[in-house]
């Protein structure tokens, strides 16, 4: 068959399937099949494909129509400058998390300075590695409790030349770190139990649940994050941890109750709340260590 005959027919497929974004999804495993610019063969009308690529195409589509995730079918996905591995074991690291990045970023008078950075509950590694690839003199440690998703952290380090200047440490959020840190970042869990079951397959099915349960109201991971903030932020430093789209007011009240009166939303590019932006003063700090 011709990668326009293939391509028709799984975009069919993945429409019955109940994916939104069907011809695009097509269009990328095809891609990924073939090795190649799968869309300038199609626009040439060239090239038929071998039995071994069509079974290949073939099988990424049954997974996709499974509703498996594309970025575990490909295996990698596209974060901020960065190609990231994804697996089972780590949330694919998604637009809106950028907003972190683009937070912490906006707020350094310096880039170049030799910063500390902390990035609580890492994951696939995507926002620390971020900042990094910005930050040519900053140093990271990342924490998290799952020793599957640091390999895949150390993984993405590796894959973006960035393994020298990042330590990855297996704990609960921050225990055992010793401060000071010049930015802190999270993308924590921050979904209520109740509404996991209502998610689309791709994220209820497919993504870890620890990485998605945030207890109740899908709120408790921030006591501890801005408990962290408070006992590790350096005087001027600043701590970003991202939300949910409706959390805004609730994580607020949090981070305020915590002592960290200088809390405000940042929206991403949708003008949902998305980041949550805490800049420690003095007294904030001697608050929260006593």
């Amino acid at each position: 068959m011709t990668p326009s005959t293939l391509l028709k027919a799984a975009t069919a497929r993945l429409e019955a399937a109940g994916i939104e974004d069907a011809r695009e999804d097509a269009r990328a495993l095809l891609r990924h099949a073939l090795g190649q610019d799968a869309a300038g063969l199609i626009a040439r009308g060239e090239a038929v494909l071998s039995e071994a690529e069509a079974a290949r195409f073939e099988a990424m589509i049954t997974r996709r129509a499974a509703r498996e995730p594309l970025s575990q079918i490909i295996g990698s996905v596209g974060f901020w400058t960065l190609d990231l591995i994804v697996t089972r074991d780590v949330l694919t690291p998604r637009s809106d998390t950028e907003t972190v990045v683009e937070a912490a970023l906006a707020s350094l008078p310096d880039r170049t300075a030799s910063l500390r950075i902390l990035d609580i509950a890492t994951g696939s590694g995507a926002i620390a590695l971020a900042l990094l690839s910005e930050l040519p003199n900053a140093t990271a440690i990342a924490t998290d409790i799952c020793a599957a998703a640091l390999d895949i952290a150390k993984t993405n380090a590796a894959r973006n030349g960035l393994e020298s200047r990042i330590r990855f440490v297996e704990t609960s959020w921050a225990d055992g770190m010793e401060g000071p840190f010049d930015i802190i970042v999270s993308n924590p869990p921050y979904i209520a139990p109740e509404v996991i079951e209502t998610l689309e397959p791709e994220v209820r099915d497919f993504e870890p649940r620890i990485a998605l349960d945030g207890g109740e109201g899908g709120l408790e991971p921030y006591v501890h994050l801005f408990a962290e903030a408070r006992r590790l932020l350096a005087p001027d430093g600043a701590a970003l941890f991202e939300i949910g789209h409706d959390q805004g007011k609730a994580v607020l009240a949090l981070a305020r109750g915590a002592g960290l009166e200088r809390a405000r939303i940042i929206p991403d590019l949708s003008a949902r709340d998305r980041v949550v932006f805490c800049s420690a003063t003095e007294k904030d700090l001697e608050t929260g260590r006593g």
